[in-house]
């Protein structure tokens, strides 16, 4: 499997020593956790294994997969955060944190065309994604957790996402939900049309691109979108801000602004951000979290699996060579994997 690479930004062995440094940050048992002795969470978790899919660590990132599906909760959701070793620190059951599992097993299946991993994970995407459609509002929106009836803007555009794929899922083994196929399309009209029916949390620059990356806002619109706020947010030669009224710059949300401009077919300016968040990478390969402007110091002080997973995403989506970087700027159900036969097991 080649391993993409950003002309002029990150040679293919640059992209390669940023995947080792995740894999050194793996447990023994699957678990990734943002740095060693750090947290982990679930969402993360899956961004970092979708990282090692792309620099061809394929055997780790389904050792990851794994870990969620032992450690999955008898109502389809995971804890929020765990520590080492999988001890739960916050029992939280957030839903952006189950959906995403359904995102990180198409990708996985993009790149290996293992039909027997789909087989393997299908019971948990399903206990997933059924724990996460049975928290959607009357509007459309999906709470933000169990037993807390708040919708974030953020949370509801990955799960978008995340709806597509394991829709995409189901019908490659032959098991489709029309359920999902629905919440996904009434989530799509609330991001699109309701705005009121999300907390405000817009001074973060995650609000202002997500629904681009997470599939619901496309065309026009996501133009619109982006050149409303971009002075707001984008620091020239730096990367984007994680919070429009604070001065500190985000090597996560720059890669994932810059995989939102590749949607819209933006490849300049997505290269642009990859390229500006640069001054966060260290000599391993691995990335600090942010810049302070004001003083130039990195903060906070760690080096996170997350941040170096979206440099991988982003430089493999501008790459764009291999179908699985299309997992955001296409439909789920467009992308096949190279070489894949048709669905095993087609419904009647």
């Amino acid at each position: 499997m080649s391993v993409p690479e950003l002309p002029g930004v990150l040679s293919s062995d640059a992209v390669r020593a940023t995947v080792a440094s995740i894999a050194g940050e793996q447990e023994a048992d699957g678990l990734i956790p943002w740095y060693s002795g750090g947290q982990a969470d679930p969402w993360d978790h899956v961004e970092a294994a979708m990282a090692l899919d792309v620099g061809g660590e394929t055997e780790r990132a389904a050792a990851a997969y794994d870990w969620l599906r032992r450690s999955q909760r008898a109502d389809g959701s995971w804890a929020s955060r765990y520590e080492s070793h999988g001890v739960v620190v916050d029992p939280t059951a957030e839903t952006n944190h189950a959906a995403y599992l359904a995102v990180g097993c198409w990708h996985h299946w993009l790149c290996t065309g293992d039909d027997e991993f789909l087989t393997r994970m299908w019971p948990t995407v399903q206990r997933a994604l059924d724990f996460v459609t049975g928290l959607q509002g009357p509007g459309g929106q999906i709470w933000w957790a169990a037993g807390d009836e708040v919708a974030l803007l953020t949370g509801c555009a990955s799960i978008h996402q995340a709806l597509r794929c394991g829709t995409a899922i189901a019908d490659r083994i032959g098991e489709p939900q029309p359920d999902w196929e629905l919440a996904a399309d009434l989530l799509s009209a609330a991001l699109n049309r309701r705005p009121e029916l999300f907390a405000d949390k817009s001074r973060y620059s995650m609000d202002w691109y997500y629904p681009i990356l997470g599939g619901a806002v496309r065309g026009t619109v996501a133009r619109q979108r982006i050149d409303e706020r971009w002075d707001e947010f984008v620091v020239p030669g730096k990367g984007a801000r994680c919070v429009s009224d604070q001065p500190w710059v985000t090597g996560a949300e720059t890669c994932e602004l810059a995989l939102s401009l590749d949607t819209m077919g933006d490849r300049a300016a997505a290269t642009e951000m990859v390229a500006a968040m640069q001054h966060l990478r260290e000599a391993d390969g691995s990335y600090w979290t942010g810049l302070v402007l004001t003083d130039g110091v990195r903060w906070p002080v760690e080096r996170t699996t997350w941040t170096a997973a979206a440099v991988v995403l982003a430089v493999d989506a501008l790459d764009g060579r291999h179908p699985r970087s299309a997992i955001f700027r296409e439909k789920a159900d467009l992308i096949s994997a190279p070489g894949a036969a048709a669905v095993a097991n087609p419904a009647p």
